[in-house]
């Protein structure tokens, strides 16, 4: 029955010049990087304080992950529930250490992540990579980079430097790229004395990073802004106009926009196009925001289906944009918090392929408004289910029936009995 809908969905796709087989082929090469903090609540393997950096898990849901292990049993689970190309996204909080090898985050090796490396291969993806800026006992007075101390300020250079030598490890290791992410917590929860300040300080803290040596095909660099957080609801040093300028001017250093760290009137998708205009590539991590940096599961709302769109349609944007998802959700079984993400974007991807872009363009051009709208409210309709459903058969993925049920199996077989 699915294989007749899906020649019937093919042939009305079709009608509008979509060919579907070309479409779900492209959709399985797109890489979509999957964040290990989802996991275990961004507690990471380095340290057993409290979350910092302005950020927040919430949620108590039983069967988080403790070590290395289990993480990495959860991470096959969930891919093995998700169509498509995926990478690992990893923070530097991470690292897996044992009594002979413990070492403190600025002097991190490469044989920390070597297990990582070994479970990347067995999967045949690739690993990108995060400097961790937080959750740490030095952390002074909130700040890293922008710090006026210069003990600490060193601290976090060396984190960064040893980060970028782990990246290029990584993949030189994997044969893939690795992005690697800059982003700070530091700011101050009331009205600064001194704005410029600590960005002074963190524009030279980056810079010194960027001096380790490293090679750009390999490692890409981004930084990230942050709009306010728990805790520097008033100044952050990283902002938007910041980290944009310092990307902008510092060659071979991508933007990376996180969705839900910008006014809530502001919409990435719509700021997507204006970064390809100047930039070669950038990053996205893609969440959903509700009211505020919530990180909320990605689901497939409006916002998720229009940056789709930005990266689908734009010229050569589907190899100019780095994609990750980054939310944390403890309040539901986590496993399923990262398998609706992950297909939610790909459902994103496939509706944003099967549009007919070339033709809605020339329409735009034509001034041909009516037929524009027209066309657009048309394409709402579509059969995309039946091509989605085609498309997890042909990656082996369990469809939309299924997958939960498994989820609800490991949840009683592993995750309950963890205590």
């Amino acid at each position: 029955m699915s294989a007749k809908r899906y020649s019937e969905a093919k042939e009305i796709y079709k009608r509008i010049g979509v060919d579907t087989d070309s479409v779900l082929e492209t959709l399985s090469t797109i890489p979509v990087a999957i964040h290990c903090w989802q996991g275990d609540d961004v507690k990471g393997f380095d340290q057993d304080g409290p979350l910092t950096g302005g950020i927040q898990t919430t949620g108590n849901y039983p069967g988080a992950a403790r070590n290395p292990e289990e993480l990495m049993q959860d991470y096959e689970k969930m891919m093995s529930l998700c169509p498509g190309t995926k990478k690992l996204n990893l923070h530097a909080s991470y690292a897996i250490m044992n009594e002979s090898n413990k070492a403190d985050r600025d002097a991190l090796k490469p044989e920390h992540f070597a297990p990582w490396v070994d479970f990347a291969l067995k999967h045949k993806v690739g690993i990108d990579f995060n400097p961790t800026f937080f959750s740490h006992e030095k952390v002074k007075d909130g700040l890293t980079l922008t710090s006026p101390d210069e003990e600490t300020r060193r601290f976090w250079i060396e984190h960064g430097k040893a980060c970028v030598r782990i990246s290029e490890y990584l993949a030189k290791e994997t044969g893939i790229p690795c992005v690697m992410n800059i982003w700070i917590g530091d700011g101050y929860k009331d009205i600064p004395a001194d704005r410029m300040g600590p960005r002074l300080r963190y524009k030279d803290s980056i810079e010194q990073i960027l001096s380790e040596p490293h090679d750009p095909k390999l490692v890409k660099i981004c930084v990230e802004s942050k709009v306010f957080g728990i805790g520097v609801e008033s100044y952050t040093a990283g902002s938007g106009e910041f980290t944009l300028l310092f990307a902008a001017t510092h060659p071979g250093v991508l933007p990376l926009m996180d969705n839900g760290h910008y006014h809530p009137t502001e919409m990435v998708s719509d700021k997507i196009s204006s970064l390809l205009c100047y930039f070669d590539e950038i990053a996205l991590h893609i969440t959903r925001p509700v009211r505020w940096d919530s990180d909320h599961v990605v689901l497939l709302d409006d916002e998720t289906k229009e940056i789709a769109k930005e990266i689908v349609r734009n010229k050569d944007s589907l190899s100019r944009v780095n994609i990750a998802l980054d939310f944390f959700d403890a309040s539901i079984n986590r496993i399923a918090a990262w398998t609706i993400g992950f297909r939610s974007i790909q459902k994103a991807l496939l509706l944003a392929l099967l549009n007919p872009n070339e033709t809605l363009k020339q329409l735009q051009d034509k001034g041909d408004f009516t037929r524009l709208m027209a066309m657009q409210e048309e394409l709402k309709t579509l059969p995309f289910g039946d091509v989605w459903e085609e498309y997890l058969d042909r990656c082996n993925a369990p469809k939309e029936e299924e997958w939960f049920g498994i989820v609800e199996k490991y949840e009683k077989d592993v995750l309950f009995n963890r205590k």
